[in-house]
């Protein structure tokens, strides 16, 4: 009888928690996907030339990401925790002191505040207008300066807020971004650390100390490995940008809009960063040996020196009208951008540069061909000797995806204070199950460089190739083939700052090649197989 009662109970309780579930599910959206991706790539001579008879640098890299997405009448909530390591960078059994590379890539709330087409909302004088809060991805047209990165593992989030209007076709987003190194008691200033930096250093004799406090530490060519130097480059323990930037943002604001008429899309973008000023710094004594630095903290009230920021702004307008279609004629997409940069770079220092492009993509059915020439603006030496900066700088975006997969340029390991010319030419084959792709670059500077003797290098700086293979095997897993090749010029290693004269600059081998193979998986964890209904 007991058991009985029991067992209508149990029986009751799960009807009723199901049909609340029911209900609610009923009322709210979930989505769950997750993302393996393993990539293993053989680099030699990737983003920088190499010493000859160097090894390839083989390895195996992993990001594996869970996707978490609730939407409910007016709000929408969505978290995405990633975890990016090299295969073998932890032993197989690791300690708590090893720490961990699991992060929070996404976490965000996103309030619908109009929306024309939802009854429930009162405020009804935009089509739409909503507010975004947390840490999230960015990401404006082509990904040319404002991208999420996805190429690298580890891609690119911002801590902001973001309020994104909707109206009679126009899209007006305004953004603001404000970082901090700590919410400490006691701190009674808002200067901000641009980076994630070392806890521990080699002062100027060698000896390993802990890093004093308010300062980014100089080392010759930024290595750890080297002494504190005072001539030296700022060493992070990670680097604050993908583009050679050695200093993380304090602030930003972002204002872009668009609209498309017919078929051709207008959008400009307005952004303004700023970077904390800082002084030099050395702390110890000549006895017991300094450290070097780049101070952006006070040292203590005595310190008055100006921790203002300086200010850089970046606006331009890119247009991209698109012309027949691809079954007849075939499709012709025009796109042309020109933007402009001015206020003071990270270090302080003047700016007026400018960056252009133009391409042309044709399409015929399975195939497109797009020819195109980007021109990013450089800094002369004389210009230099003037304290001024006209290298544009392309700011948050996705350099791997326009100027070459080998990242020579704009990426990691920096860009050419001469700027860059890059005509190009991208052939691509898309079917339904597989893509191929290639692409050829030449490379010049867009101003002269000297070496150290004062001679000016050729502006020509070589040619890369770029060849892809994509093959989707099905709905929810891909793989992916490259194969790259870099035939750089004697010019190269004076423009990438690894060589100032001859003798050095003949170490280098000229040619690099890389490849990798990529494994995606992306499941949709509530997605369901459609089943065949015979009749």
């Amino acid at each position: 009888m007991y058991k009985n009662v029991r067992y209508k109970f149990i029986i009751f309780a799960v009807i009723l928690i199901s049909g609340t579930l029911q209900i609610n599910i009923a009322k709210a959206q979930f989505s769950l996907a997750g993302q393996l991706r393993i990539r293993g790539e053989a680099r030699d001579g990737y983003g920088n030339l190499v010493p000859k008879g160097a090894k390839s640098a083989d390895f195996i890299s992993q990001r594996t990401r869970l996707n978490f997405g609730y939407k409910w009448d007016l709000l929408t909530f969505g978290v995405s925790v990633q975890d990016i390591r090299v295969w073998g960078a932890d032993a197989s059994t690791i300690s708590a002191a090893d720490g961990n590379r699991l992060m929070l890539h996404e976490g965000w709330a996103e309030l619908t505040l109009a929306n024309k087409a939802d009854t429930n909302v009162k405020f009804k004088l935009l089509d739409l207008l909503t507010f975004k809060i947390g840490r999230q991805e960015l990401i404006y047209d082509d990904s040319r300066l404002i991208g999420n990165l996805d190429w690298l593992q580890q891609a690119r989030q911002h801590d902001m807020a973001l309020l994104k209007a909707v109206h009679h076709g126009w899209q007006v987003d305004l953004g603001f971004a404000y970082n901090q190194n700590t919410d400490a008691n006691g701190v009674t200033n808002s200067n901000y650390l641009p980076g994630n930096l070392p806890a521990y250093i080699k002062n100027s004799l060698g000896t390993l100390v802990p890093l004093p406090a308010g300062i980014v530490p100089l080392t010759a060519a930024g290595s750890a490995a080297n002494n504190s130097s005072k001539t030296g480059t700022p060493l992070f323990t990670n680097p604050a940008g993908t583009n050679g930037a050695t200093q993380n943002y304090k602030s930003f604001t972002s204002l872009y809009i668009s609209k498309k008429f017919d078929q051709t899309k207008m959008s400009i973008l307005v952004f303004n960063d700023n970077f904390g000023k800082y002084r030099l710094d050395s702390v110890g004594s000549a006895a017991a040996g300094y450290v070097y630095g780049r101070r952006f903290v006070p040292n203590g009230a005595t310190d008055t020196y100006n921790y203002g920021v300086n200010k850089r702004y970046t606006y331009g307008l890119m247009l991209s009208p698109t012309f027949g279609n691809a079954s007849g004629f075939g499709k012709i997409a025009i796109q042309a951008a020109y933007y402009r940069q001015s206020g003071n770079d990270r270090d302080g220092k003047t700016m007026s540069a400018y960056h252009y492009t133009v391409a042309a993509t044709y399409q015929k059915d399975l195939f497109s061909i797009t020819p195109g020439y980007d021109v990013l603006s450089g800094t002369t030496v004389a210009d230099q000797a003037a304290g001024k900066n006209n290298s544009f700088d392309p700011l948050y975006g996705t350099p791997h995806k326009f100027w070459g997969y080998m990242d020579y340029f704009y990426a990691g390991t920096g860009s050419p204070k001469g700027g860059l010319n890059n005509p190009y030419v991208k052939f691509k084959y898309t079917a339904n199950t597989f893509a191929l792709g290639l692409d050829l670059h030449s490379f010049s500077l867009n101003k002269d460089m000297k070496k150290a003797d004062g001679t000016t290098i050729s502006k020509n700086l070589g040619k890369e190739a770029d060849l892809q293979f994509s093959y989707n095997m099905n709905k929810f897993t891909n793989i992916e083939l490259a194969y790259s090749l870099m035939k750089a010029t004697d010019s190269m290693p004076f423009a990438k700052a690894q060589a100032v004269n001859d003798v050095t600059a003949a170490t280098f081998n000229k040619t690099g090649t890389w490849a990798y193979v990529m494994l995606k998986f992306t499941p949709d964890f509530f997605y369901s197989k459609p089943v065949a209904i015979k009749q």
